[in-house]
């Protein structure tokens, strides 16, 4: 078998005969359309790769969050304790993917020289060989996609399909990473707005009480703010909640006295 036969596994009319039903473009689209957030999308990417991609028996996700390596998904535990042991000593295929932004594949670890330890290591699991590929969308990598075998030189006649895969498989990430930080950068809005209706709230019951102008009222909450050391948005909270009798709700604003 070849690697451009083996790629109608993911895409192509025998894509639609392979042992999960296909991994194509259409598919990613739904699961995109069916949007849980980042993550549940790229565990549903790891347990399709598994099934797509001949030989396969673990499939994770390495991105960097926070300047950190870190699995985003994975198939089962075995992936996942096997990218444990290359962040640990910092070596292993599925790191150098996504750091040099190239494919890196191993034929069997009983071979392989590269990485210190983490052959070692990763034949001790049982895992032969190993095809890391990196998740690239426009010129960026986002990730790398890590298929693993207990089966030496599985990935000899696969490689083709997971490099289609992982081009599919990236826009994909990208679309999804971009919803996802959407969707954060809403919540920290609302939290912002909810944040700033509560302070106008206090900032009111304290020109109510002093008789005073807004700016005055609000160097009062800073000054007392610092004195309880508490925060301002919780002081001011606090100050609705004892004024009003009800904690503030989110969303709501209120009239300044």
């Amino acid at each position: 078998m070849t690697d451009t036969a083996d790629a109608t596994d993911v895409t192509g009319a025998a894509g639609a005969t392979g042992r999960s039903g296909g991994f194509d473009l259409a598919s990613l689209h739904r699961a995109l359309s069916d949007w849980r957030g980042l993550d549940p999308f790229l565990q549903e990417l790891t347990e399709r790769a598994v099934h797509v991609i001949g030989g396969t028996d673990s499939c994770s996700i390495t991105m960097r969050r926070h300047d950190r390596l870190v699995t985003a998904a994975s198939s089962d535990g075995l992936a996942l304790a096997l990218d444990g042991l290359q962040y640990d000593v910092e070596a292993g295929p599925c790191v150098c993917s996504l750091d040099s932004s190239e494919e890196e594949y191993v034929p069997d670890m009983l071979e392989e020289r590269r990485w210190g330890p983490y052959p070692r290591l990763a034949s001790a699991h049982g895992i032969r060989s190993v095809l890391a590929t990196p998740l690239v969308a426009n010129s960026s990598t986002l990730g790398a996609l890590n298929l693993y075998s207990r089966t030496p030189r599985a990935y000899e006649g696969h490689k083709e399909a997971a490099r289609r895969l992982s081009a599919q498989a990236a826009g994909a990430v990208a679309v999804a990473d971009r919803m996802e930080r959407e969707t954060g950068t809403g919540r920290d809005l609302r939290a912002a707005m909810l944040s700033r209706s509560v302070i106008d709230q206090a900032i009111g019951i304290v020109m109510a009480r002093q008789r005073c102008p807004a700016d005055v009222a609000m160097a009062v909450l800073r000054r007392t703010s610092q004195g309880r050391n508490i925060k301002l948005r919780d002081l001011c909270a606090e100050l609705v909640a004892h004024t009003g009798g009800t904690p503030p709700g989110p969303g709501t604003f209120a009239r300044r006295l």
